[in-house]
């Protein structure tokens, strides 16, 4: 299986079949705002970003449009390291802003590849801001390259808003382009836009990524990535955005266009519930907080075991270990205490400090594991060092025997929809039978949750979900190239691939 990225990232050069395991990252969050009046358009789309900075801690940006006047800014950091009280307040009143958080699945994390994306052309400005990853990106990319276009940023992104801007210049409407740039584009794609008057909510025929609409008490329209992102600007949950829909909100109020739903499969990432979503979101009508709790449920009737007490690696796993607690009837225990001061892609400077990066984020509470039998969950076991070294802190504090369980399948394939699993090759399910990893990361049992009861984890839901990353087949056709990382590689790196 070819894999989604040329062979010249850092990770790709350092890991091995079994090397450097980080968790999963999803690609970003969106957040757009609608208002009738100039406001605070700015303050809002922070506070919804630092909601959704679980979905992506790489890079922040904000867009500001007050009356077709853009002003924004992007860079590289946490969202309130990238806008502090006096940058934020640069950006001045609007009606309209469009807010974005980054995880980059393609494209470096330099500040070329910050979003929003900001396009001008003849008929006006636009603002983008994307959740996902198309699978024909190199294919339109060269496409637009032989036509004249000169790209500034390695991302998919970058190409979309290209696409509906080649649209909107044969199209009366931005509506009517990004209509027309559907017809082109494949893949997962979650979408917020700016026109000078409008704010766009477009989600991808499949439904990959998840969207959602919502209003504050003032009418003003609210787009965001989860629902959490509507709760952290005061704004009621109206809905999920629909696979294939195009909603549109103006001055006139808003409208949809559904031309696109029902043409493709609806297959939403089920990783959603059980790590990328934060715990407090409804998405497509279920919770996520019951969905991890089911899984836990579930991992519980799949792999039983006699122990004592039955403890989550913070965070995604607590909710699982407390449905594995209660089905089992095993007690619950908080069994590590998580620095909170260190986010998901906290970087280790030094080798010697990257084998205590696990020791700097978590530490165990001996008085809870020491001499007892522990169930440990967890949400994904992805190349496995890691998990190894979590399970050794555990021994280190006096677990007697360590059971780990995963709310999650294995990972035998690449995902090429937004989640950064490249190269099956560095995965150690793609190279280990269980009960080998089971020995590799030092475990006295470990048990998946099976591929049947995966998606059965949010039973509310009217979609199906995608499961290709765990062999379950992919809903689309999947690149053969990853050459839009091309320019992010040396020469000799190239030729190698």
């Amino acid at each position: 299986m070819p894999s989604k990225s040329m062979a010249c990232t850092d990770l790709d050069k350092a890991a091995p079949a079994a090397g450097d395991d980080r968790h999963l990252h999803e690609e970003c969050g969106v957040f757009g705002i609608y208002s009738n009046v100039t406001t605070d358009v700015a303050s809002l789309a922070y506070y919804a970003l630092y909601a959704l900075q679980h979905r992506g801690q790489e890079s922040a940006g904000i867009v500001v449009n007050d009356d077709g006047l853009f002003r924004s800014w992007r860079d590289v950091g946490l969202v309130s390291d990238v806008f502090p009280k006096e940058r934020l307040r640069s950006l001045g009143l609007g009606n309209i802003a469009v807010g974005h958080v980054r995880y980059g699945t393609t494209g470096s994390d330099n500040k070329r590849n910050v979003q929003p994306i900001l396009v001008n052309h003849y008929k006006g400005r636009m603002a983008l801001a994307h959740n996902g990853n198309l699978t024909n990106s190199q294919e339109l990319r060269l496409q637009l390259e032989s036509q004249g276009s000169i790209f500034h940023t390695t991302t998919d992104s970058e190409v979309i808003a290209y696409i509906i801007v080649q649209e909107r210049l044969k199209h009366s409407s931005i509506e009517e382009a990004v209509s027309a740039a559907m017809d082109r584009l494949v893949g997962a794609y979650s979408l917020v836009i700016s026109s000078p008057s409008k704010l766009i909510a477009v989600r991808d025929p499949h439904g990959f990524r998840p969207l959602c609409m919502g209003r504050l008490k003032d009418g003003s329209v609210v787009f965001a990535s989860e629902s959490c992102g509507l709760d952290a600007v005061g704004a009621s949950f109206e809905r999920d955005i629909l696979p294939g829909e195009i909603v549109v909100a103006d001055k006139n109020g808003v409208k949809s266009d559904r031309s696109h739903c029902g043409i493709a499969p609806r297959r939403l990432c089920v990783f959603e519930f059980i790590y990328f979503a934060r715990p407090d979101s409804i998405i497509e009508g279920s919770s996520v907080h019951e969905a991890r709790k089911q899984a836990g449920r579930f991992l519980a009737q799949e792999h039983p075991v006699d122990a004592d007490v039955v403890i989550g690696v913070p965070d995604s796993g607590l909710d699982a270990a407390m449905g594995y607690a209660r089905q089992s009837g095993i007690p619950y225990g908080m069994g590590f205490i998580k620095n909170k001061y260190i986010g998901r892609t906290f970087i280790s400077p030094t080798q010697d400090m990257r084998e205590n990066e696990v020791n700097i984020k978590l530490n165990p509470i001996r008085s809870v594991v020491e001499g007892k039998r522990v169930v440990l969950i967890d949400d994904s076991i992805v190349r496995g060092t890691t998990c190894r070294r979590t399970i050794d802190l555990l021994r280190k504090a006096g677990a007697k025997e360590i059971h780990m369980r995963v709310s999650a399948p294995p990972f035998v394939a690449a995902c090429y929809y937004g989640t950064d699993i490249d190269d099956p090759s560095k995965l150690i399910a793609n190279n280990h039978s269980v009960e080998e990893i089971a020995k590799i990361i030092g475990v006295d049992s470990l048990g998946y949750l099976s591929l049947q009861d995966v998606v059965k984890l949010a039973d509310n839901t009217q979609c199906g979900f995608c499961t290709a990353c765990f062999g379950g087949g992919y809903p689309t056709a999947v690149p053969q190239d990853g050459g839009k990382d091309r320019f992010e590689c040396k020469i000799s790196e190239r030729e190698r691939t």
